[in-house]
């Protein structure tokens, strides 16, 4: 099991309570969502919630923004929603939250036994993938809002905060896995921070009399996200320890998984039902601007 088993090691002895937590929600789950920002231990989490379910005999399935996207920026449809200034397009963003619900659907009626577990990722930043957290009138619904389906909230501490953001640095010049280069860099965490600062601020959950430029507040940015997914089966996740990750990349989860793809015609599918419903590409990227509120 080779780096995956020292990882593991690393959680039981440097964090017991993080572990068991883990271990837990790996082997008592159907679903687990890990949801943030970019920065706060998302990919490191799921690494060892998979670690964590391959270990007690389940088939592990995934379901990552970072895979996803790529698949809807390539695919014909796609081309036309470039990146810009590295922030993916909101057509890109709106069609592939149109598709990751229907895929948790079709998964659950593919895999029915208990051995299988699906591990996502929901960053709900900027509306990726923030469809999981809003309740609607589907075939994934009863899936995302039963006990089964847990959304996980990693709130680092200031200082495991910190090393992250150096860690992030040196990783994308000397990346040990390609999904590292393309990494958002320390700087744009810290912008990305102080764009949810100011959305704490609009829900209330934040003094109108701060000024901006306030630094991580674990508290403030829990807040934030236990308000997104008041509508799910949340806990957080304490990362108060900074674990060694030397020659191991988070985006290695070190045991065989089976990855969620979006299919060249659901991509086509899910675009073309974005372009239809929002011909008027301000009016879509203003809700997403708004992604912390539910659409009325």
């Amino acid at each position: 099991m080779g780096d995956h088993s020292r990882g593991e090691g690393d959680f039981a002895h440097r964090d017991p309570a993080l572990a068991g937590c883990l271990r837990a929600l790996a082997t008592g789950s159907r679903l687990v969502f890990v949801a943030g920002l970019p920065g706060t231990g998302k990919s490191l989490v799921i690494r060892a919630l998979a670690g964590y379910a391959a270990a007690a005999g389940r088939a592990v399935h995934t379901l990552q923004w970072d895979v996803v996207r790529p698949a809807f920026e390539v695919a014909p449809a796609g081309r036309r929603y470039p990146l810009a200034d590295g922030v993916t397009h909101v057509v890109i963003r709106k069609a592939a939250g149109l598709w990751v619900r229907a895929a948790v659907a079709s998964w659950n009626a593919a895999h029915s036994g208990a051995v299988h577990v699906l591990i996502g990722e929901a960053p709900c930043a900027g509306g990726r993938f923030v469809e999981l957290a809003r309740p609607a009138p589907d075939h994934a619904e009863p899936v995302l809002a039963a006990p089964s389906c847990r959304f996980v909230v990693p709130v680092p501490s200031g200082e495991v905060r910190a090393f992250i953001e150096a860690e992030r640095d040196r990783r994308m010049a000397q990346p040990l896995h390609p999904r590292e280069r393309d990494d958002a860099p320390s700087h744009v965490l810290r912008a990305l921070w102080a764009d949810l600062a100011g959305v704490a601020q609009t829900l209330g959950l934040r003094p109108a009399r701060e000024t901006a430029g306030v630094g991580y507040d674990p508290a403030l940015y829990e807040a934030v996200y236990r308000r997104v997914l008041a509508r799910r089966h949340t806990e957080t996740l304490p990362l108060t320890r900074v674990l060694p990750v030397a020659g191991v990349s988070p985006y290695d989860v070190g045991v065989p998984v089976s990855e969620l793809v979006p299919s060249p015609p659901e991509i086509e599918t899910a675009i073309h039902a974005v372009e239809a419903e929002y011909p008027d590409p301000a009016r879509l990227a203003a809700e997403m601007d708004r992604w912390y509120l539910s659409p009325p």
